[in-house]
């Protein structure tokens, strides 16, 4: 799997939800997989690729929803869009 299809499944699942919403790496993986495949092996390139968008503020890596390093311990992380991105109210 390149980091390309990671990428585009990153944004696949992001534009399927609500501006403001945020998916898990967890589910970039399990979609990138066939039903039952070994969507853990993936997670380490899923959050890699999530680094690399949120350097170059393509995406907004958040633990707690504060902003964080995607391949930095401590914890579950969510993936949304850049703040610029969101509609204003």
């Amino acid at each position: 799997m390149t980091d390309a299809d990671v990428e585009a499944q990153i944004f696949a699942l992001l534009a399927q939800r609500k501006p403001h919403t945020t998916i898990c790496p967890s589910e970039v993986a399990r979609a990138l997989v066939p039903e039952g495949g070994d969507w853990r092996h993936y997670m380490p390139q899923v959050r890699q690729v999530a680094q690399v968008l949120a350097h170059q503020h393509r995406l907004r890596v958040t633990r707690g929803g504060v902003l964080v390093d995607a391949t930095a311990p401590g914890g579950p992380i969510r993936l949304g869009r850049p703040m610029d991105d969101q509609p204003s109210d």
